[in-house]
């Protein structure tokens, strides 16, 4: 989905547009990294998700005549007008030369790594910030979610969640991101057109409060739609409504049709199910489905499966669409590094802050990714592309010479990939597309431990820094601290 995003963008990055065109810093380059402090829904992990969108952005990114008519209308608070006409010229003519590199869609990602890196004139990178924040947390937010509500559910799981969503746009990238995360379809018909994602539904109490006879709601749909037809059996009673579900799959099997499913969306949806299985299965509908809903997440469908539920999917809602209880990622977008006009060095950058947890990272950052024999994830190094590995990278404890050898051996990947190359999208489609995505989202968890995917105090998984990095920022903090 493609759309003008050059004014999504908090103020401030305009003025301090203005006040590197004016200071003469527009041919300076910067290097700004994208990650989060911690992982949401306090699990173990995030799948990393909005760079699709990031690459549109990239690709529609200028200033129409219109948004500088507008930015030349705002007035200043001390008086006068807020941006200057010299400068609002030079933005219409704005032409974004940034490299941006990011994980690709659908990777497992942890706290403290970089998700995207954005090179390049200073100014262009800051006006980015933004929306690619926009675009990155609130989609890799609800990726996350997704994940997390399927391996709960170990059976297909829908999405449904537009018609509580933050608004159109987010409902939007909400049904992409909760099928980078797992979802087998979305509800969404405007997300499956736009995406190209797969598209599920069959119909409301609505339908059967518009007869007067249950019984004969279901005949008519089941004539209408014999080939997607799935009966919600709890407008009046659910006992009474898969018996008429029955009535109406054993006439469509006469007729050489199937009735697909049944669709329980209230109630004890444990103790329902299985009555309704028990039912189902007596008549020789074994091959009728039973999906279950109302208000569910990955909690209450754990519990769902520890009561022993008969569940062949669920359809998600309002908890995943909304990210229900955490409303926002948090990930953040530091200055890391600066190459000043004429200079071909960089030159660190760092954020100290008063909290340690708001320490930055210096340097043009990357991830590398280790694994173990058998295919698990063992660790992640942050590095800097421009510097060279110091070969004390894995060391644990200088002593131990033989697990050092181990570590030395193991086998790793580079998380980062090239997206856009001086403003021009490199993506190609695969790397676009929300349903390779979710085949790296599900090769990716498969590679994690399962203490590491508990819904609750999951095991840690380790990040750090490669050794020379990690002694550069330490030396870095001391400089700027003035510690003698």
């Amino acid at each position: 989905m493609k759309f003008d995003v050059s004014l999504l963008t908090d103020l401030y990055q305009l003025t301090m547009a203005q006040s590197y065109w004016a200071s003469k810093k527009i041919d300076d380059e910067a290097c700004f990294y994208m990650y989060f402090r911690e992982a949401p829904f306090k699990g173990g992990f995030a799948i990393a998700c909005g760079m699709a969108q990031v690459a549109d952005m990239v690709e529609q990114f200028h200033f129409s005549e219109d948004d500088c008519a507008y930015l030349a209308s705002l007035d200043a608070p001390g008086g006068g007008k807020l941006f200057d006409k010299a400068f609002l010229d030079y933005l219409a003519n704005l032409t974004l030369e940034v490299d941006i590199d990011a994980v690709l869609e659908g990777t497992v990602v942890f706290p403290n790594e970089p998700l995207v890196r954005v090179t390049g004139p200073i100014m262009h990178c800051q006006l980015l910030e933004t929306a690619l924040l926009n675009c990155v947390n609130f989609q890799t937010l609800i990726a996350t979610k997704a994940a997390r509500v399927c391996l709960a559910a170990q059976v297909p799981v829908a999405e449904f969640g537009l018609r509580r969503a933050q608004g159109a746009g987010g409902g939007i990238w909400a049904s992409r991101a909760a099928v980078v995360g797992g979802c087998a379809t979305t509800s969404n018909v405007l997300a499956g057109k736009l995406f190209d994602i797969p598209v599920s539904g069959t119909h409301a109490h609505s339908w059967i409060m518009s007869f007067d006879d249950e019984l004969e709601a279901f005949r008519k749909y089941a004539q209408v739609m014999p080939n997607n037809c799935i009966l919600l059996v709890d407008t009046y009673d659910t006992y009474q409504g898969v018996s008429n579900a029955i009535t109406v799959g054993l006439e469509m099997r006469a007729r050489g049709e199937k009735l697909a499913g049944i669709r329980i969306d209230s109630g004890d949806l444990a103790w329902l199910s299985k009555m309704a299985r028990a039912r189902l299965d007596e008549a020789g509908l074994q091959d009728c489905a039973i999906v279950l809903s109302n208000d569910l997440d990955e909690y209450t469908i754990q519990s769902l499966r520890n009561q022993g539920v008969q569940a062949s999917s669920y359809g998600v809602g309002t908890k995943l669409a909304t990210a229900f209880d955490q409303p926002s990622l948090g990930g953040v977008y530091k200055l890391s590094a600066m190459r000043l006009q004429g200079s071909d060095v960089w030159q660190d950058r760092l954020k100290v802050s008063e909290q340690l947890v708001k320490m930055t990272v210096p340097g043009l950052l990357d991830t590398r990714r280790y694994f173990h024999a058998d295919g698990r994830i063992a660790g992640d190094m942050v590095f800097d592309i421009n510097a060279e590995i110091d070969a004390r990278e894995l060391i644990i404890d200088p002593g131990d010479a033989l697990r050092q050898k181990r570590l030395a051996q193991k086998r790793f990947e580079t998380l980062m990939h090239p997206l856009a190359r001086l403003g021009k999208t490199v993506l190609s489609p695969e790397q676009r597309s929300a349903l390779s995505a979710q085949k790296r989202t599900r090769a990716g968890l498969e590679t994690l431990d399962e203490s590491q995917k508990r819904m609750l105090n999951p095991h840690s998984y380790p990040v750090g820094l490669e050794c020379g990095l990690f002694e550069r920022r330490h030396n870095l903090v001391v400089q700027l601290r003035g510690i003698q």
